[in-house]
């Protein structure tokens, strides 16, 4: 095992692996895109695993994203964030150089846009079915409507087709629940599509959520999934009952730096600047992720009775079993595996491997 002195996110890449293939196999099935958000792991050297499958189309959050990854080959992207105007010089640079699809949900983005293109992109209308961060709520057709016949009239946009984020599944209590709320959220766009058609040629429908892509298999209705988390999935998947706790593919590794026995706690090098502040609750408790043994060959399976209690900038507060804290001493590495491992890695900058390799990302 790889030696640290400081908190380290460490990756399972053959978890990463069977995770990959696992999502690809079902787009494949259901003779679908797959185009997966790389907002989760932001890495090229992950980016080339996907390719290795045969994926071709990506997903981003961030135009500086799009930027990152079309240096390293990828040339068909979208960035699922509704257009920042503000960013017009990256959107035009971008869309000289790869095909480029971008998000609008106003007239006065359409307008605002078409002033200041100077290549040609394609359009997604983002659609609210019901999660209520961003989009076009599904039931104001007439909005629809207006948007569709006054992107007939740009040159430099194409319309392509509707995407929607079902959001609100990382709230559901249970699997059957995350169904029921994404066959309704499908039912919605597919409603929608068909009240559309008459003003447009084919509309594409992109979806994408990890909780969704995971426990769905047929996906009939939809043309592309663009699901992220699920490359290393986390504590909130597997206590949504999305994943098996074998397919969780990152942990921190913390070093100890004191143990309090009285009161069955040790203070980890660790804190929300590597974790984040994302928490679930369990059995009643606010919980901002789950320590668990370090082994020679990675992490041991999580012995539920151990969490981490409280979290501060850099330090966090383990709550942990007479077992566990006897295994223990300052200096120790104690592994943590995270809530939400999108945000784990974007606050940790880089990865290493399980035989030591290093994975920087963007």
């Amino acid at each position: 095992m790889y030696r640290i002195s400081k908190p380290t996110l460490f990756v399972d890449c053959k978890r990463v692996v069977k995770n990959i293939e696992r999502m690809f196999t079902k787009a494949r099935k259901s003779n679908i895109r797959f185009r997966p958000h790389f907002k989760t792991h932001q890495s090229l050297l992950i980016g080339r695993i996907f390719r290795d499958f045969g994926v071709k189309a990506i997903t981003v959050s961030s135009l500086d994203m799009a930027l990152y990854f079309s240096r390293d080959g990828w040339n068909d992207i979208t960035v699922a964030f509704p257009v920042n105007i503000l960013e017009i010089d990256k959107v035009n640079f971008l869309a000289s150089r790869i095909n480029l699809n971008l998000l609008l949900d106003s007239k006065d983005a359409v307008n605002l846009l078409s002033k200041r293109l100077l290549y040609k992109v394609n359009i997604y209308l983002k659609v609210d079915t019901g999660y209520g961060r961003a989009g076009i709520y599904y039931k104001d057709v007439d909005n629809f409507k207006k948007i569709i016949s006054l992107l007939k009239n740009q040159s430099k946009i194409q319309l392509k087709g509707l995407l929607s984020h079902f959001g609100n599944t990382y709230y559901a209590k249970s699997v059957a629940e995350i169904r029921k709320i994404y066959s309704t959220s499908l039912n919605s766009l597919i409603n929608l599509k068909s009240e559309l058609m008459n003003l447009t040629d084919e509309l594409e429908i992109s979806i994408g959520d990890t909780p969704s892509c995971s426990v769905i298999d047929d996906f009939k209705g939809i043309d592309e999934i663009r699901p992220g988390n699920f490359v290393f999935y986390d504590y909130k998947m597997l206590s949504l009952g999305v994943c098996r706790e074998r397919d969780i593919a990152i942990a921190v590794g913390c070093p100890v730096v004191a143990i309090y026995k009285e009161r069955n706690e040790v203070l980890a090098y660790c804190g929300a600047i590597h974790l984040s502040k994302d928490s679930v609750n369990l059995n009643g408790k606010e919980i901002f992720g789950i320590p668990v043994k370090r082994l020679l060959s990675g992490w041991a399976k999580i012995k539920y009775g151990n969490i981490v209690k409280s979290i501060s900038q850099e330090h966090s507060i383990l709550k942990l079993s007479d077992n566990f804290m006897n295994s223990l001493k300052i200096g120790s590495i104690v592994f943590i595996i995270p809530v939400h491992s999108c945000l784990t890695a974007d606050c940790m900058k880089s990865y290493i491997t399980l035989d030591g390799r290093l994975f920087d990302h963007m």
